[in-house]
């Protein structure tokens, strides 16, 4: 149930067949799910994928009504993808996931200010220093992820980041632990990026 808002800068592009396509009808289908692969190469779009890592897209009042963190900036071609994810049975915090296509610079750049505005969203004291990034295994996909620990304890909210080829992405987790909101991470990747 999460609402999932793509924001697409220049206009439709031919190599966007991996999104949903409107019938005559006007319902939208919702494309095969290609396994990921670790041999595919070249950059890669995001999705509007209406389940990550076994969560649900929020919908209703608790979908995202707005950009929580400021992307940078969206140049043509650029895709940008925000949403809620949520347990199906509506039970914990819901992961907010923010993340851009395209990239045409150092998507680890671009990774790390996505990781600032989520520290800005959390209102992360900055006293406090910057959390330190923990590396996590990538999975299929490759590139970098990393997560860090915005707490004092050793739980609270995590803040999650890939960066690839071509793309750069971040979710929160609240109330999670560095290992539970990697792996989450992980899995909701496979089903965001293509």
């Amino acid at each position: 149930m999460a609402v999932l808002a793509i924001l697409t800068v220049g206009g439709c592009r031919e190599d966007d067949a991996g999104l949903p396509a409107a019938s005559p009808s006007g319902e939208v289908s919702a494309p095969a799910s290609p396994t990921p692969s670790a041999e595919r190469s070249g950059p890669r779009a995001l999705v509007d994928a209406p389940g990550a890592g076994g969560l649900e897209k929020l919908t209703g009042d608790g979908a995202l009504a707005d950009v929580p963190v400021d992307p940078g900036e969206m140049r043509d071609g650029m895709t940008l993808v925000t949403g809620a994810y949520g347990k199906p049975d509506g039970q914990g915090a819901p992961v907010l996931f923010e993340g851009v296509d395209h990239v045409p610079e150092d998507t680890n750049e671009r990774r790390e200010h996505l990781f600032r505005g989520m520290l800005e969203y959390i209102r992360w004291d900055p006293e406090l220093g910057h959390p330190d990034a923990q590396p996590v295994e990538p999975g299929p996909l490759g590139g970098s992820v990393e997560c860090l620990l915005a707490s004092l304890s050793e739980d609270g909210n995590v803040i999650c980041g890939w960066a690839d080829e071509g793309t750069a992405a971040v979710a929160l987790f609240e109330d999670s632990t560095l290992a539970d909101a990697g792996k989450l991470f992980v899995g909701m990747r496979a089903d965001l990026e293509r």
